[in-house]
């Protein structure tokens, strides 16, 4: 009888649930690893943001018909949804290139009621993508120059306090290096594609070169940029063992 309240004392000593901060997380570094694989997905989740923009491209490079090739991207997102729900895993990463679509389509659909021809059209459907990109380091890059870098914020949603990283010096510089290298693939993609996008838009460039160049780059600047800052994460992680429990003093 005696033991009872004692059992139920501790067992309310735990802040963090096992659920949110498993046993063998033991460092910052691991937290980060994790973390970065659930936002993207895996292999599987990385396949599916880049398929229907693979797609696109390759279809308005090869028929020159916009319609057509957001169609043949929209239908290859639909097919890769419809079989994360016949299995009944997550949609998060198909719903993420759907909205991407979406949003592009939006673009070209305010171009078109602009009086704007095929190629300005063609040419809207990147804009959308540009300015996230500028817009993403802008807002990732502010957070590294106030001290309070977007990668901290991660290590905080796993510790179940989203602050208490901040005291740690250590721990605030490995999260602003991570987190300049997220922001290094989206100034790349912004400063490449934005001038030859301007270029296409004001005559300076033909419309059609600047279009097949847009889409090899968005291509190219993509996955493959993404996952060479992410070795360099690795590395930069690799060479480092933060212990986690730093954050509670």
């Amino acid at each position: 009888m005696t033991d009872q309240p004692h059992e139920q004392q501790t067992s309310d000593q735990p802040t963090e649930p096992p659920a949110t901060r498993p046993a063998d997380v033991q460092t910052v570094e691991q937290v980060v690893r994790a973390q970065l694989s659930r936002a993207l997905g895996g292999r599987r989740g990385m396949v599916e943001a880049a398929v229907p923009t693979i797609l696109f491209t390759v279809t308005w490079l090869t028929a020159k018909d916009l319609m057509v090739a957001l169609v043949v991207s929209v239908a290859a997102a639909l097919v890769m949804l419809a079989v994360r729900l016949v299995q009944r895993s997550t949609v998060q990463f198909v719903l993420n290139a759907l909205f991407g679509i979406g949003i592009g389509w939006l673009f070209v659909s305010m171009a078109a009621r602009g009086g704007a021809s095929g190629d300005e059209q063609a040419l809207a459907y990147f804009l959308p993508g540009i300015l996230y990109n500028g817009g993403y380091a802008v807002v990732m890059g502010f957070t590294c120059v106030i001290g309070w870098p977007l990668v901290g914020f991660m290590v905080g949603s796993v510790t179940g306090d989203p602050t208490a990283w901040h005291s740690d010096r250590q721990i605030v510089r490995l999260c602003t290096r991570l987190t300049w290298l997220l922001v290094l693939p989206c100034v790349v993609r912004a400063g490449v594609q934005a001038p030859i996008w301007l270029a296409g838009n004001n005559g300076a460039l033909e419309a059609d070169t600047a279009i097949a160049l847009l889409g090899v780059l968005k291509i190219v600047l993509g996955w493959p940029l993404q996952l060479a800052a992410l070795g360099a994460m690795a590395w930069l992680l690799a060479k480092n063992s933060t212990p986690l429990e730093q954050q509670a003093s």
